[in-house]
């Protein structure tokens, strides 16, 4: 079987670091089987659904490399969902209820109270003709509830190994409000049968909305696809990132100038046994992707880990992939292979190139010390003419040496101070060459260039 997947977000918010493990899981599940991931829009609430949402969801998954083969709007096929909705009506799967909100709390309160779970009670199924007709005639509308079988529903988890729920712990979940429209549940149902999903994997929080749904599939007469539930992300302390979710969206990751291979090596292995391994490009993380390495406990994400595997993944980046966004940037085409190699091991972030870009170009102030004028002087006077390669600054330092009587970090870090106007950075031998006899013998004479 053909596997088919999809990742199906709310457009009524950005993207955060648990909508996008589930993409990835997804995507990795469906690259991993030659199969097909699916983009499915849940956006049937109107009123908090934004087409710049739907746009920011875009952009985010196109930033991490995660292509879709197939996109679709729930808000397009309402037709769908009132087909299958009345084909469960003709069945006695969906029956209307008139219970205000008020008075299913004052049930639920009720039998909290006396220590029983707060599942409705299906008075709705035991009203007369009459009794529905008050209650329209008070101008009531039914909202309507899917008819639960009292039957021990089981499956097999792909995270989670043997799962079962008895349905007569569960409320008939309500499938339509009372203007109409329609909840989460049976849509998505209805989707993944017409789309032919095989793996549904989402997060822990849906184990019993995957109960209720078992039921909807066979109902409809399909069979369930497979169910697969990812422990939920916590932070380093091991608490919740519910109400952190603001500040770990997609948009500041990427504004914080992350690469989006650091985003998605640590969430591919976020909840296995696996080490987090600072990885080049998605085949790679596919290749070795297995659902069944994941684990029940809770799955820790600490955004220092996505600082270190950046600069890991810069560290090991071939020119071949910085390149063409190291010119785009305003690197010299002729240099820039030379010039990756010589600060690529110094960079947190991409954008960090370019600072160090600017300090070979310059222009760069000079910091020359009182007590090191002597040491700049004679580096001046040193100075060989060009053409300069890696063996230029070993030369020149050895000359100052024997000039001055200068060893070591006395030597090394005033030459570097009237070089760079830093005092720390990619090394010498590989960035003098860069930098040239011109502005090398200016800023040794105290000049900015």
């Amino acid at each position: 079987m053909t596997v088919r997947v999809r990742f199906a977000p709310s457009p009524t918010g950005e993207l955060h670091v648990g909508n996008v493990r589930v993409a990835l899981v997804n995507w990795l599940l469906a690259r991993g089987g030659h199969g097909a991931f699916v983009l499915r829009f849940d956006d049937t609430d109107a009123d908090r659904s934004r087409p710049e949402y739907v746009e920011g969801i875009r952009r985010d998954l196109g930033w991490l490399g995660l292509a879709w083969d197939e996109e679709h709007f729930q808000s397009r096929r309402l037709a769908e969902y009132d087909a299958a909705f009345a084909r469960l009506q003709a069945i006695g799967r969906i029956y209307p209820c008139w219970e205000t909100p008020e008075e299913l709390d004052f049930k639920r309160n009720r039998l909290r109270a006396r220590g029983l779970p707060p599942v409705y009670d299906r008075a709705a199924l035991h009203l007369t003709e009459a009794e529905r007709a008050a209650l329209e005639a008070e101008g009531r509308r039914p909202h309507w509830r899917f008819l639960l079988e009292a039957e021990d529903v089981a499956w097999q988890d792909g995270v989670r190994g043997p799962c079962h729920y008895q349905a007569g712990s569960i409320s008939d979940p309500v499938v339509r409000r009372e203007d109409g429209t329609y909840l989460y549940m049976l849509p998505s149902v209805v989707d993944d049968i017409a789309m032919a999903i095989t793996d549904v994997v989402r997060g822990e929080d849906h184990v019993t909305n995957t109960a209720v749904q078992i039921q909807m599939f066979r109902a409809l007469g399909a069979e369930p696809p497979r169910f697969a539930h990812l422990p939920l992300l916590v932070d380093a302390e091991g608490k919740g990132l519910s109400k952190r979710l603001g500040s770990l969206s997609m948009a500041d990751i990427r504004g914080d100038g992350l690469e989006p291979m650091a985003v998605c090596s640590l969430l591919a292995r976020l909840g296995t046994a696996d080490p987090v391994v600072a990885e080049q490009g998605l085949a790679e993380l596919a290749a070795g992707f297995d659902l069944g390495r994941f684990g029940r406990a809770a799955a820790r994400f600490d955004p220092a880990e996505l600082t270190g595997l950046n600069a890991a993944i810069l560290h090991a980046m071939p020119f071949s992939a910085a390149g063409p966004r190291l010119v785009a940037m305003g690197v010299a085409t002729a240099v820039a292979e030379s010039f990756w190699e010589a600060v690529r091991p110094n960079l947190a972030r991409f954008a960090d190139a370019y600072e160090w870009w600017r300090v070979v170009t310059g222009p760069v102030v000079p910091v020359i010390a009182a007590e090191d004028g002597a040491v700049a002087a004679a580096a001046l006077e040193a100075l060989p003419p060009e053409p300069w390669d890696q063996e230029t600054w070993g030369a020149l330092t050895a000359a100052v040496k024997a000039a001055t009587g200068r060893k070591g970090k006395g030597l090394f870090l005033p030459l570097r101070l009237a070089l760079t106007g830093r005092d720390h950075g990619p090394e010498l031998k590989a960035l003098l060459p860069l930098i040239g006899r011109e502005r090398a013998a200016a800023r040794l004479s105290g000049a900015s260039a």
